[in-house]
């Protein structure tokens, strides 16, 4: 495929094709995942959890990303490449600026940041700089010890209120794209209708512009061997990786996945 940008994104949330995205930490996995037609490879502190193992992403360095992420450029047949911004990468201006510089200079295409409303002054920052960036909101697993554990966000009235305001002001802001992880499926719905960037859900229901979900899982390596509600294992009924990696952005397309199964209500 011709090489994926912002503004393909923005193209297929305008036509309503939905984007398939896919977390990738090397150059095997780049190579299959683009050529099934990912069209967002995103280098994910994940990587902590599914490649080092620990019970966290909270011990990856922005080192780690770096060395991922110029494996998955080396890789990538076209994708846009999204990265991670580590636990307190982005802590400071100058810390921010910094690290954004070393994950670009490594590869990446678009930085993504985990908060809420309080990251539109880096998001302002770096969209000067012109450094794109994603906002991820709702669940976001660098901040699990304040959440107390891995649980769905935006149930209640205020919260929800709270996180459509701060979707719209992160757009504002100059963001180029939201996730949302964990999140009823409606208010998902509402969040990707309020803003005009294209919205990728993680357990946040089919009506956003697209779906990611971490490699291991959609393959069915689960560590634990207990995958999350919002996972669904393509191997299943495939002969091949590519196959399922094939199956995975069908399903997407066709926005038979994510199913009713995989979401959560408010």
């Amino acid at each position: 495929m011709s090489d994926v940008t912002l503004t393909t994104l923005q193209s297929l949330k305008q036509s309503g094709e939905k984007i398939a995205m896919l977390t990738c930490y090397d150059a095997t996995f780049a190579h299959a995942a683009s050529q099934a037609g990912v069209e967002v490879l995103l280098v994910g502190d994940s990587l902590g959890m599914v490649l080092q193992g620990h019970d966290s992403t909270l011990p990856v360095t922005v080192a780690d990303m770096a060395y991922h992420v110029a494996g998955v450029k080396r890789g990538n047949q076209g994708a846009l490449i999204l990265v991670d911004l580590p636990f307190m990468a982005y802590a400071t201006t100058e810390q921010c600026l910094h690290n954004c510089a070393t994950l670009m200079q490594a590869g990446a295409h678009m930085v993504k940041l985990e908060g809420a409303g309080w990251l539109a002054e880096p998001i302002r920052l770096l969209a000067e700089r012109g450094i794109p960036a994603c906002a991820h909101l709702g669940l976001t697993p660098q901040a699990v010890n304040i959440l107390g554990g891995y649980k769905v966000q935006g149930r209640q009235d205020a919260q929800a209120r709270q996180m459509r305001a701060d979707a719209i002001a992160l757009e504002q802001a100059g963001a180029c794209m939201l996730l949302l992880e964990c999140v009823p499926s409606s208010l998902a719905a509402e969040i990707s209708q309020a803003v005009k960037i294209p919205v990728i859900g993680i357990g946040a229901g089919a009506a956003t512009d697209g779906q990611v979900l971490v490699l291991h899982d959609m393959l069915g390596l689960a560590l634990s061997g207990r995958s999350p509600k919002f996972v669904k294992n393509f191997m299943t009924g495939q002969d091949s990786i590519a196959a399922a990696l094939s199956a995975y952005v069908q399903a997407v397309k066709a926005v038979s996945f994510p199913a009713a199964e995989h979401c959560f209500s408010a």
